[in-house]
Order: C-alpha cells, then structure tokens, then sequence
C-alpha cells in the first residue's frame, strides 16, 4: 500500500505549483482559492446579543472544492496549513482547520515570507500552532467592518441613493479627499515675487542669483513696490562676492520598500494603481517561470509595513555590492532601518530573494509590468545597502546696496547608491541646473539684467493615489493590506473620480461625508479611526479581548445610529446635479452630467417630462482619414475605448489606434499610434499612401486570452461592419 503523502494547502494556484516542486514527492500542495468560509452576504450574519458569535457559512460555488480538499484531508497524514503570512492569511487557516474537521495533532501552521527552496522546507521542518490572537484580531476587523457596512448602507440608501455603501476605513479616506477639496476651495492666493539678478565677471562667463533678503536676513518681496525698490536701489550699484562656502554634501540611500512606500513609487514611477502593484507583487512572490531554473519566488511577501531585514540578506547584498561595484560603494557596516512604532513588524521589508537574480538575467522570463516593479524593489533594496552619494556644494552669497543675492550648485562627486537607484521626487529643486564660475570672495560682478518674477501662492494639490495612501499610512488609517481595496472601493462608488492623476470627490462624495460628519462623528474622525486599528494590534499581541473591544464600540455606535434615525426621519437629500456646458436640444434646459452602467453622459434635467441624453463627446486632434471629418473618442459597452468618424455608419471609419496631431509627410492624413504608454511611434493607415504600415506591423500589446476573447479588433479592409455594430451598441446605450 503507497504511503500516504502530507498534505499543504496554499491560497493560489501559483504558489502551489512552486512549493510542490520544492518538497517533492512526499507532499500533495493544493490551492483553497482564497477563503472557503465567510460571514453570509444576504445579512449580517454577526449575533450582537450573543457576544457578537459570528455566523460563518461556506462561501457559495466552492462546494466541490471543499469536498476535494476534506477527501484529501482525510488521507492525509499530515495537513500543513500553508496560508499568506498575515491576519487574514491565519484566519483562512482557521477556517479550514474548522471546515475540514482537522484534529489539533494533525493540523500544523506553517508561514513562508519568501517561495525559495531553503525557506519553504526550513518552515515545513518547524510549524507551529495556529495564532488564535492573530485569528481573533482579523475576526474583529471582519466584523467590525460588517456591523458598520451593515448598519450605515441601508441608512444611505434610504436617505441618499440605493447602492451606496459606507465603511470605516473608506469613509474615512473618502472624507480625506473631500477635506481637501474643501480646504483648496477655501484658499486666499497671496502675492509674492521672485527677483533674479543674472551677473557676469569681467573675465567671462555669468550665473543667475535669486534675492535672499537684506544682509543675513531673509526677505519676502510681497509685492511690485517692494520689487521695484531692491532693483532701483541696486541698479548703479556695485555687485561682489561677500562669501563662497564650498563644501561636500552626502546624501544617504532610502529604506527598501514596506507596502505603503511600494504604492507610492510604483504610482510616481510607473503610473501603476496601488491595486495593479499589489497584484504584479503577488505574481512575482508567489513565483514566476525562470528559464532552466523554473518557477522561482522572486520578492519577499509583500503585505508588511517593517524595515527589518534578515542577516543572510543583508550579508548577501553586501558581498553582490563589492563584487560589482567595489568596495568603495559598500558601507563599512549593513544599514539597518527604525521601523516606525506602531509597526506590527511581522515580515520583513519586501525585497529580492536573491539580490543575484538582477533585473537584466529575469528579464526574460518577466511581463514588462513585472520587470518594470521588480526592477524597481531590486534597486531599491539593493541601493539600500550601498554607501552614500557625495555632491560637492557651492553656495554664494552677493552683495549690492545692502541686499544679498544668493546661488547655490550642486555636483554629483561620488555616485554611491545612485549608481542603482534614485527616489522619484514630487517636487523640483532650486539649484541651478548649470556649474557657477569660478567665484571668490571679492569679486566685482557686473548686473547684465534683472528677471523679476509675480508668483501666486498655491492651494494645497488634490491627493493623488500615491499621497493619499501616504496620508492614509501617517494618519494610521487602515494597514498595508488595506490601502490598495479602499482607493478602488470610493472611486468604483463614484464617491472620489481620478482627474489624470489627482482624486476629486464627487457630488454624491461630498453629501455622503457631509451626512457621515454630521451624524456619525465618530467612524469619520481620522483619530478615532487610528485608535481603532490600535485596538485591534492590541488584540493580535493578546493584551485585548475581541469581544470587549467590539463592545464598547458598539455602544457608541449603536447610541449615535438610533439618534441618526429619529433626526432624519423623512429626509431625503438630494445630490446635486454636475451642470455641463451644453444645453437640451428639446427644451433647451443645461443638461447635467449622469452615470449610467457604460460611464457617464448628458441627461435633460427636466426628466421624466423630457427624457433626452447624449453621450459624452470627447474629440480627438486630426481628421478622418475617409472624409475629412472630426474623430470622436467612444466607449463600447465592455469599457474599451475606440475612435470613430463623427458621421458614423455614415462614413464607417472606425479604429483602436489613437489619432495623433501629427499628418502623413506623404498623403497629409492624420498619423495615428497604437494604444499605450510610453514614447510610441506614429504610422499612417491611407491603404494608398506609400507609408501605410498594415495592422500586423503596427505593434500591438500582447493580449490576455481572455482579452482576445472578449475584444475584436476592427479589419483593415471591408470588416468594419462588427466594429461598426460595437459603436453604435455604446452610443445607443450612452
């Protein structure tokens, strides 16, 4: 009789597949797909009288699922529950520990915070019990988020708009964003200048000053009299150098990445959601397909917010570091980072498994999205633990008639880490961008010209996804794992739009905060919010009850949920409409702007007794290529977006490459580019012109099967006829 084989249940498919070619034959690895046992969708599904029991059910469609793994489960010797290493990741392993009726002596926990061969087995050899304070905290958090969801939504739905939703973390960012709106639309600009002296030497050769102030004294000039009184004083006035201070300047490498600074760099960097980084992540640490090698874990798990770093880590990267670079870029001693307090500090930082596995030798093997991220905490990581970059620093100051004007320049001496790696930086520097001459003190400049400059104050910028998950992190709201669902969760509400790349609230955003503020002080208040996910670190290192946390919060709760109901009993409030520049071409009303299920358009405000709508038109620069008319952006009823000739069916141009402002050398007709981001290479598609480039050679981005499947691209020739169909579907639906 075969020898029965252990079993280890993962979450995914992938991760399975990796770890079983680690443990060989002995072990059968399978994929629960994520939870298999959860609180009902159709209620609540939380007994608040009973101590708040939670009433779990098996999550619907996996019943064959479950079945297979109790099946395998029984014959097993062994059933290591091998789920993420995290709250939720432990509390999925309880819950199979229930469902599958798993004794105490034959369920083991294991954790892997890296898919490599030595971690894999060295976990498997040393499990452990499962974390029942790890468990209850994510219980809380799950039911928590329930009694707020559960309560809160249908008050929304009743007093608002059907479909909405509240929560207490996305409330709470939706709040953030609605903060700011409101603080920028409160903002008073303020006058100031700026005054640059550009100066020369009488041997050759001239930089540019920026007024400092009066002697060592900082000034702001407020206004043009101000301005006009340091230029007419200085104006036959003797300029020269009072000091050059030079000197070196080091600049030192930033931590590796924890979940919230990933987001943010990947966002400024790449253009990446938080949600598509955590995603690309979790296919580059599940494990990844390396040529000979095979399926390799390539980043450590990616859910963390510590800086620590494993000894063999660090000893690795340094000696990668000498044998590249030299010795001159390693550090005398590893860098070793603060992790902030209030940090769980269960994992380390994300970084590569192996720092030998450089960008260059997996490219390959890798998407370009998963190149373009894990080359990105490669670096990071790995310029970590490199020596410092040394500039060599200028800084002079120049009298006239008592005021001082002052330049600084900035050279890069030593490149150190920045040989791998630089930070991406939100705003720009002040030093000038070309050397200063050969300045000493005393020196006689003479004043070519003065460039007096009017600026404006600016209002605070609007979040974007990196500064809001920033905001989030420093505000304690929500956890790394948490950042990425709430962004997509209050813009798929339509509560917060992305405007290119700055989140605004909507209409129905800010009356929805504005009702959470008014009546539900507490879910919405940032520091209330914070003392919560404290409450729940509390009960993950077993100094709280879970129960008794929910308690008291449900009291408060509860009292400002019944109060909530009395002062708004029938109350309906109603959002405002977004006004559109066009009017009703039945009765002649501005017709506001309304979302529907394929996006949004123009709707008569006199509905039901006018019922006109149009789509929104966005027009594209060039023209037809077949008549000469205006080329209109649309969206099919699948959400891809396509270009049409105004006319329609009527001229029957239509395509999925982007019109370009640029025209054909050759025939004169609008160049278009493929879809995409990037730096991309305009074509012409005149079948007749002697540049026409044919679909096949336009370069089109790989798509997914599933994509194949779902989108047809138009033909090139006499096979519009399905395209055609797919734009009149989106604009009949519009």
């Amino acid at each position: 009789m075969a020898k029965a084989k252990d079993l280890v249940i993962v979450e995914s498919p992938a991760k399975a597949k990796t770890i079983e070619k680690y443990l060989g034959g002995a072990y059968r690895v399978t994929a629960s797909m994520g939870h298999l046992r959860d609180l009902p969708k159709s209620k609540m599904g939380v007994d608040i009288e009973n101590g708040f029991e939670p009433q779990y059910i098996p999550v619907r469609d996996k019943g064959e699922l479950i079945a297979q793994l109790k099946k395998e489960a029984k014959s097993a010797k062994t059933v290591y529950l091998a789920t993420d290493p995290d709250r939720e990741g432990e509390a999925i392993s309880w819950h199979l520990k229930e469902l599958l009726d798993l004794p105490e002596d034959k369920a083991k926990r294991v954790t892997f915070n890296e898919i490599t061969k030595k971690v894999v087995t060295e976990s498997i050899q040393n499990p452990r019990s499962i974390d029942q304070d790890l468990v209850d905290a994510q219980q809380a958090r799950r039911i928590l988020d329930r009694i707020v969801g559960y309560k809160l939504s249908p008050l929304l739905w009743r007093k608002v708009k059907t479909g909405l939703s509240a929560g207490r973390v996305q409330s709470v960012a939706t709040r953030m964003v609605v903060d700011r709106e409101e603080e920028i639309k409160a903002f008073v600009s303020e006058e100031y200048w700026l005054l640059d002296a550009i100066l020369s030497l009488e041997e050759g050769g001239s930089f540019t000053a920026r007024f400092y102030g009066k002697g060592d004294k900082k000034q702001e000039l407020k206004n043009e009299e101000q301005v006009r009184a340091v230029m007419e004083a200085t104006q036959d006035e003797v300029f020269s150098v009072r000091t050059v201070k030079r000197g070196e300047k080091q600049k030192t490498p930033a931590p590796p990445f924890i979940t919230s600074t990933l987001q943010q760099e990947a966002s400024r960097r790449l253009n990446m959601t938080p949600r598509r980084t955590m995603s690309i992540a979790q296919q580059l640490y599940e494990g990844v397909e390396i040529g000979d090698r095979g399926s390799i874990g390539l980043i450590t798990y990616m859910r963390t917010d510590s800086l620590r770093l494993s000894e063999e880590a660090l000893s690795t990267a340094r000696a990668y570091i000498q044998q590249r670079y030299g010795a001159a870029y390693c550090p005398p001693q590893p860098r070793r980072f603060k992790t902030k307090a209030g940090a769980q500090d269960a994992h380390e930082a994300i970084r590569p498994t192996d720092v030998n596995l450089t960008p260059e030798v997996v490219r390959k093997s890798l998407t370009q999205e998963q190149y373009r991220l894990y080359r990105l905490i490669w670096g990071r990581f790995t310029a970590s633990q490199m020596a410092n970059a040394v500039y060599d620093n200028v800084s002079v100051d120049v009298d006239s008639a008592g005021y001082t004007f002052r330049a600084n320049y900035s050279e890069l001496k030593f490149a150190g880490y920045t040989a791998v790696y630089e930070e991406a930086r939100d705003e720009e520097s002040n030093e000038l961008a070309n050397p200063l001459p050969m300045l000493s003190q005393g020196d006689r400049l003479y004043l070519e010209k003065m460039v007096p400059d009017q600026q404006f104050t600016q209002a605070p910028a609007r979040y974007t996804e990196a500064t809001l998950i920033r905001a989030m992190e420093e505000k304690g709201i929500g956890r790394p794992s948490t950042y990425a669902p709430t962004i997509s969760t209050i813009t798929s509400h339509d509560y917060v739009v992305k405007e290119g790349k700055y989140l605004r609230p909507t209409p129905l955003g800010e009356v929805v905060t504005g009702l959470m503020k008014e009546h539900f002080a507490d879910i919405v208040d940032l520091k209330f919010t914070n003392h919560m996910e404290s409450e729940l670190d509390e009960i993950e290192s077993g100094k709280a009850r879970w129960r008794d946390v929910l308690a008291e919060f449900y009291g408060n709760f509860d009292r400002e949920y019944q109060q909530a109901e009395k002062a708004m009993d029938g109350v309906r409030i109603k959002v405002p409409d977004v006004l559109s520049d066009e009017f009703c071409e039945v009765c002649g009303r501005q017709m506001v702007i309304k979302k529907g299920k394929f996006g949004y358009f123009l709707a008569c405000p006199g509905f039901p007794d006018c019922t006109f709508t149009k789509p929104i038109v966005v027009e594209m620069p060039g023209k037809c290529p077949k008549c000469g008319g205006k080329i209109l952006k649309r969206t099919s009823k699948k959400g891809y977006v396509f270009y049409a000739c105004e006319r329609g069916t009527d001229c029957g141009f239509i395509t999925w490459d982007v019109p370009t402002k640029d025209y054909c050398p050759a025939c004169g007709k609008t160049m278009f580019k493929r879809s995409g981001r990037g730096p991309l290479k305009s074509f012409c598609i005149n079948e007749a012109c002697p540049n026409f480039v044919p679909e096949d050679k336009r370069v089109y981005k790989k798509k997914s099967p599933g994509e194949k499947s779902a989108v047809k691209k138009p033909a090139a020739k006499g096979g519009r006829k399905k395209a055609d169909t797919a734009g009149k579907t989106a604009k009949a639906k519009s």
